[in-house]
């Protein structure tokens, strides 16, 4: 039997962080993430894939449906940001690997706050990571590729109408460095099942854990 959301502490905490990003309050959001969080001993992947991942997935479902402007999104999602950069001083780190990744949003994304936990999930598992952030276009990826050769490229896509400059990255990369393994991932994969098979990369990743562990097969880590 799963607990309901007055029971599972877990659920509470998420509810109240959404509330709190709502409502534009940073100094309660950080208070839950930290002190209520944190602090007591809730492990910090579940602050990460419980709490903070689930609450932007209903921020988003909000925004699509036109209950919240897109003013009240950004907001929310500074405030998401902010949290990630907090629990960053405390991420638990594996002895480094010697492997390099580099992960980027494709170009047209703005959504970054999925990758940067990414990026948060492979540092932890002792990966060097590269993280570009949001809206990187394609030439310059390829030039930073060419610059600081990674071990392994990570793109990620949150809105499908962005799956084509997924499709052109992916190209680019191909031609400019052909034997360069590449991982997809990101929300727009659930509305776009098997398109990680059509662009014949290394591998999907269904979300942070499931890259990390990919990963690991891949580089031999």
């Amino acid at each position: 039997m799963h607990p309901s959301v007055e029971t599972d502490p877990l659920l509470v905490l998420q509810k109240r962080y959404l509330t709190a990003q709502l409502a534009g309050n940073r100094r309660e959001a950080l208070r839950l993430i930290v002190d209520e969080g944190l602090l007591i001993g809730i492990p910090l992947q579940d602050l990460h894939l419980k709490i903070i991942q689930p609450a932007q997935y209903e921020i988003g479902r909000l925004w699509q449906e036109n209950h919240i402007s897109v003013a009240q999104e950004h907001l929310a999602t500074a405030i998401s940001q902010l949290a990630l950069s907090h629990l960053y001083r405390h991420l638990p780190r594996d002895p480094s690997n010697g492997k390099v990744v580099m992960l980027s949003c494709v170009e047209g994304e703005l959504h970054e706050v999925g990758a940067r936990m990414a990026a948060d999930f492979l540092e932890m598992a002792g990966f060097d990571v590269r993280f570009l952030g949001a809206n990187v276009p394609s030439h310059h990826l390829v030039r930073m590729i060419r610059e600081q050769p990674p071990d392994l490229l990570a793109l990620s896509v949150t809105m499908t109408y962005h799956l084509p400059a997924l499709r052109t990255a992916v190209e680019a990369v191909r031609e400019a460095v052909p034997r360069l393994p590449i991982a997809v991932g990101g929300l727009a994969f659930n509305w776009a099942p098997g398109l990680e098979r059509e662009l014949g990369v290394s591998f999907f990743g269904k979300d942070a854990r499931e890259l990390v562990s990919s990963a690991c097969k891949a580089l031999g880590v």
